[in-house]
């Protein structure tokens, strides 16, 4: 007899036997589930009457699940009719798993390599970038009159003569 938890074991074989890839058997485990709770007896020993009934049966899973989307829920169904059309085929004779041949339902896309193409507006503020990355140096950001703003970056293992250096540099910037 064809049952309803039939269909959980051909899953997990179609799975095991790599004709599901194991996401999409997880959602076939979730449909399963969730229409699951819905069935009466009869549905629940014949996989036939489940097809037959579907439609009432979806009703009645939208009204228990109304915190879910709509689209979603159609999701789940046709992921079980899914499931009950390949048992159908393949499973009710194990025989046929060997010839089932499986094909990708979305088409391969390769994408092109495109070169890198300048930007239009390109970026002219004056900053740098150290040369070496993660330089242990400090950086100080100074705001200055008119919205003017400097930043130092300064070594670590500065040396007094170097601190001499740019004290000697800035003077001569003011006067």
């Amino acid at each position: 007899m064809n049952k309803f938890s039939d269909l959980y074991n051909f899953v997990d074989l179609a799975k095991n036997n790599r004709k599901y890839p194991p996401n999409t058997a997880n959602g076939l485990f979730s449909a399963l589930k969730l229409f699951e709770k819905q069935l009466n007896i009869d549905e629940l020993s014949s996989v036939g009457l489940i097809e037959e009934n579907i439609e009432e049966i979806f009703i009645g899973v939208v009204g228990t699940n109304k915190d879910k989307n709509i689209a979603s829920l159609n999701t789940y169904k046709t992921r079980l009719l899914k499931v009950i059309a390949d048992y159908q085929k393949y499973g009710i004779n194990p025989s046929k798993m060997q010839t089932w041949q499986v094909t990708s339902s979305r088409p391969a896309i390769h994408k092109t390599v495109k070169k890198d193409t300048q930007d239009k507006n390109l970026d002219n503020t004056e900053t740098e970038l150290s040369d070496v990355a993660n330089t242990p140096v400090h950086k100080i950001d100074l705001s200055l009159r008119n919205n003017g703003r400097a930043t130092l970056s300064i070594p670590r293992n500065i040396t007094p003569k170097d601190i001499n250096s740019i004290k000697n540099i800035l003077d001569a910037l003011s006067e």
